[in-house]
């Protein structure tokens, strides 16, 4: 059991996956900031006007906590909390000072404590989740049969394969490489990257046959710039969630030049592999300090991007039969259907180092730098984060800050500035980003994102990567400690059925799978601890995978009808633009979001009493004792995380976790 005291301190900082830091107040630790090169780079030229908003003025002031955040950890056999909340890449020095799994007593254990907290005694509760489409799936069928909609006569797979960002595209005020098209309009910052001219080449450079849309020409055609980065996905924006993506990079003018300042593909692709290493902690002594050819006064920054640098990444519905090899269903590779989700965008405007900042060494946050008319948000650590998102008829627009605040939630980091503007953000972030840190090794890893070389019919073509400070695969290493295939912990109906055929006491595991048994809390109990041990058994044997090393595609696909159906539930979310009441729909409310503790043990609610056996959990308990104490109205409750227990006895505590393969 942690420390009383430790928690308290802790709960005032943090909510889980985000840092509101209000100061040090005397942790002994002793910390000193790396030595590392520091970047010559400058600010953009034509910084964004916004003006400031207050969290307050939204329908949910924490929408940068996710719904996932919120869940029960099924008795402490599944930790889906590692994979946001960890102290590996701050350990590492590698463009994050926000260590979440109890490096520092006064930020606090994420994986260990529900410790939101309110931004301070006046403002609404952290504690109370505001995910209702997520919470209660039947208030959103009602919602969307109020507006006379039937979802079940919505034609799915018609749906999925229109295409609705080229129109979003060409209303872009100018059709040029600018990041920024300098107009005051709805798509000024949909990101300069024509969808007409994807996908990508075999080596991840996109080209075009537009000569507005190009930088220069080499061998191979006239290159835009941006190039596809193939990596490796984990329980968020994977075939089994509804949702994949595709994630391009872009680096200034001068990276892509020789240091005669005339264009070079083979310089571009020097500095983009630099790059690489600079994110995923592979630098060594031959690597030099800076970039090459025109940029080689710009210094080699561990962990750290340079300015400038671009992400565009559209997020797809789940297409199964769309693999890139008919362009009639989709020309996307990887199951990514033809219509997208939404169309993100970051572009990182100022020299900012994490690496340079002591865990909670920051401002008090105050309000949301950005511009609802043009849909971005500062997240106040040096990127921009923009974003476009279907409305009710399916097409793009830009998001609002409430809906961009889930953004920073995820992309953002401690920044301690003179005119604080909100920040937040995960453990497991480098420089604000996910995907690139995640990249697949060698060539691999500049190609368009295939999610393991998928092939209709067939399922993967590419090995399962292995975590490198692990040495496990990272699929393997995700099921064994979340015990499910998304961050929420459930285990869709596919994998359920594959799970139950597999394993058994007749194929020599020490028993027979079950499906999840909520009829007492020590029938759930017992269930769970029982699932966690069998699934282990499963991994540990390379049941997951092929003979080949791939991961069978049972698990890591969705079936047609399954994928259509994930579909429909999220359109029931466009229908209503009810995005701020959680995007993740599920046809029953996940068994991780209700009370299933024994009853002296059950969580509580805010007046104090003890939730009924299998009640949705909407809120948690707070600090009410002191009112001039600075943990009052935080949260003071526990997850059922054992940060004692061994892995080997059933234990998934693991605060060291590091995104990077190998």
């Amino acid at each position: 059991m942690i420390d009383r005291a430790i928690l308290k301190r802790s709960a005032i900082r943090a909510s889980i996956l985000t840092l509101f830091v209000i100061g040090y107040l005397g942790c002994t630790e002793e910390w000193q900031a790396p030595k590392e090169a520091v970047s010559v780079s400058e600010p953009l030229v034509n910084k964004l006007v916004g003006d400031r908003i207050s969290p307050m003025m939204f329908s949910n002031p924490y929408a940068q906590v996710p719904a996932q955040c919120y869940i029960e950890t099924a008795a402490g056999t599944q930790n889906a909390c590692l994979f946001c909340h960890t102290n590996g890449v701050w350990a590492q020095g590698m463009g994050n000072n926000n260590p979440q799994a109890g490096a520092f007593a006064d930020i606090g254990n994420f994986q260990r404590e529900y410790s939101f907290a309110p931004y301070d005694s006046n403002t609404p509760l952290a504690t109370i989740n505001r995910w209702e489409n997520t919470l209660f799936p039947e208030k959103l069928a009602a919602h969307v049969a109020s507006l006379g909609l039937e979802p079940q006569a919505w034609d799915m797979q018609a749906y999925i394969r229109q295409d609705n960002w080229q129109a979003a595209y060409n209303q872009r005020p100018l059709k040029t490489t600018a990041w920024d098209s300098g107009t005051d309009s709805p798509f000024r910052l949909l990101p300069a990257l024509d969808p007409s001219d994807l996908p990508a080449q075999s080596d991840g450079f996109v080209r075009t046959s537009r000569n507005e849309n190009s930088f220069f020409t080499d061998s191979a055609g006239m290159n835009t710039g941006w190039r596809a980065i193939n990596f490796m996905p984990y329980g968020i924006f994977s075939p089994q969630t509804g949702s994949v993506s595709g994630i391009y990079i872009r680096l200034p003018v001068a990276f892509m030049q020789d240091e005669n300042k005339q264009f070079s593909v083979s310089t571009y692709s020097q500095n983009l592999d630099l790059l690489a290493k600079v994110v995923q902690n592979r630098l060594s002594d031959s690597d030099g300090k800076t970039y090459r050819g025109a940029a080689n006064n710009i210094a080699l920054e561990k962990g750290v991007y340079p300015v400038g640098t671009e992400f565009a990444h559209p997020l797809h519905y789940v297409d199964v039969e769309a693999d890139g090899s008919n362009q009639q269903i989709s020309r996307f590779t990887g199951t990514r259907s033809q219509r997208v989700k939404e169309v993100r965008y970051m572009i990182k405007w100022e020299a900012y180092n994490p690496n340079g900042h002591r865990p909670t060494a920051g401002a008090d946050p105050t309000s949301i730098l950005g511009n609802d008319r043009q849909g971005w948000v500062d997240n106040g650590a040096g990127w921009y984060l923009v974003g476009f998102i279907e409305d009710a008829k399916g097409d793009l627009r830009p998001q609002q800050r409430e809906e961009l605040m889930q953004c920073i939630g995820c992309h953002s980091g401690v920044r301690e500035t003179e005119f604080p503007t909100f920040t937040s953000g995960a453990g497991n972030t480098v420089d604000s980003t996910w995907s690139f840190p995640r990249q697949l090794p060698n060539s691999q890893g500049w190609q368009e994102m295939n999610y393991l070389g998928y092939v209709a019919g067939k399922g993967t073509t590419i090995a399962e990567p292995l975590n490198r400070d692990q040495n496990k695969g990272e699929y393997r290493l995700f099921l064994e400690h979340v015990v499910g295939a998304n961050l929420y912990g459930q285990m869709p109906s596919s994998i359920e059925s594959y799970l139950s055929q597999t394993i058994s006491s007749k194929n020599s595991y020490s028993g027979n799978w079950q499906a999840i048994d909520t009829s007492s809390a020590q029938a759930y109990h017992d269930n769970q601890k029982l699932r966690q041990k069998l699934l282990r058994e499963f991994t540990a044997k390379g049941g997951y995978k092929d003979t080949q090393g791939h991961i069978n595609a049972e698990l890591f696909y969705p079936p047609k009808a399954d994928a259509l159906a994930g579909a429909a539930g999220y359109r029931q979310v466009v229908a209503t633009q009810s995005y701020t009441k959680g995007k993740d729909v599920f046809p029953h409310t996940p068994h991780t979001l209700k009370a299933l503790r024994p009853e002296n043990e059950q969580p509580k609610k805010l007046d104090g009493t003890s939730y009924l056996f299998n009640e949705v959990i909407t809120e948690r308990s707070i600090e009410q004792g002191n009112p001039s104490s600075v943990t009052y109205r935080a949260g003071d409750s526990l997850t059922e995380i054992d940060i004692e227990l061994p892995f080997a006895q059933g234990g998934n505590y693991l605060p060291n976790y590091t995104p990077f393969v190998k």
